[in-house]
């Protein structure tokens, strides 16, 4: 078993997090994620403020496009894949907060990111399954902002694949509507390239949304699933490829997806995981793939903002 581990602090209030009160009224909310995301901005080090300004312009951008491309960033074609376009204020609301340079979140997963590099380019892989033992511990949320992270370095590509064939959630948390997914390739044909969906964000692709189907074990075990997964690990040197699968002791899906994929990391939600559930989660698959655990939902001593009840 690895050595990876991350603390994921408690992340940014959400709708869900809010009474119904409270989200009938909008303006207050805007107000809230905006004090809440002014707050984050103020705390960090190195930030150049310009007080007279709106909030938007306080923040120093750390690069332009143009400065990116002069440093040797290199934008992906994808006009082989449907494009949509993600809003800014759903990706808050739902806690994507790792698409927003400078949140407090951010800086976690990228220790997160750096220690997953060093491993696979120690070992060698670039497929990781994100699970959890049980439902509701944030595997989902930890997959896509891992992604978004990932997605902000020079020499990597990522697609993010929603392997929960009875429940795609990754589209659902990124606020767009998709009509296909896994089970479109797989059962009835369609080409890889019309399931892959582009948000608009360099270098990161994803695959989620279609219908879905309750023989999902067998599915996923079959070998034409194992021939995506081989095309998706080898058809660019360059990608990672992180798979959000079903929690290991809610489902038998994600033991058939565990041989197909280099690694495995655990989201672990604190104050709620029983200690007993995990262990037995880690007796169900290969010790050797597991490089990790997040602990989400971590509160630090210096936390300010807690979730609403």
């Amino acid at each position: 078993m690895g050595a990876i581990y991350a603390q994921i602090p408690i992340d940014v209030p959400g709708r869900g997090d809010m009474s119904p009160l409270v989200c009938k009224r909008r303006n207050k909310v805007a107000e809230k994620r905006r004090s809440f995301f002014e707050d984050i901005y103020r705390k960090l080090k190195k930030i150049d403020y310009i007080e007279e300004q709106p909030l938007e312009l306080k923040v120093r951008q750390d690069f332009t496009q143009e400065e990116k491309e002069k440093a040797g960033w290199t934008s992906p074609n994808y006009s082989k894949s449907k494009t949509i376009k993600l809003n800014m204020n759903t990706l808050a609301d739902n806690r994507c907060v790792a698409i927003f340079p400078y949140a407090r979140e951010t800086e976690v997963y990228k220790v997160l990111r750096t220690k997953i590099l060093q491993h696979t380019k120690e070992k060698g892989g670039n497929t990781i399954m994100i699970t959890s033992a049980l439902p509701g511990e944030g595997k989902t949320l930890t997959a896509i902002n891992l992604s978004f992270t990932f997605a902000k370095l020079f020499n990597q590509t990522v697609l993010l694949v929603d392997g929960d064939l009875r429940q795609q959630g990754i589209h659902k948390q990124l606020g767009f509507v998709s009509d296909r997914g896994l089970i479109d390739h797989l059962v009835d044909d369609r080409p890889v390239s019309e399931i892959i969906t582009w948000p608009g964000i360099d270098k990161l692709t994803l695959i989620s949304g279609g219908r879905l189907i309750h023989e999902n074990t067998e599915l996923l075990g079959s070998t034409k699933m194992a021939g995506l997964v081989q095309e998706m690990k080898t058809r660019y040197p360059d990608r990672y490829v992180f798979f959000d699968a079903p929690p290991i002791l809610s489902r038998a899906d994600t033991l058939a997806l565990v041989p197909l994929v280099d690694y495995i990391i655990i989201v672990v939600q604190t104050g709620k995981t029983p200690i007993s559930d995990v262990k037995k989660a880690l007796e169900l698959i290969p010790q050797e793939k597991v490089i990790g655990f997040v602990l989400n939902r971590y509160n630090t001593p210096a936390q300010t903002h807690q979730p609403s009840a």
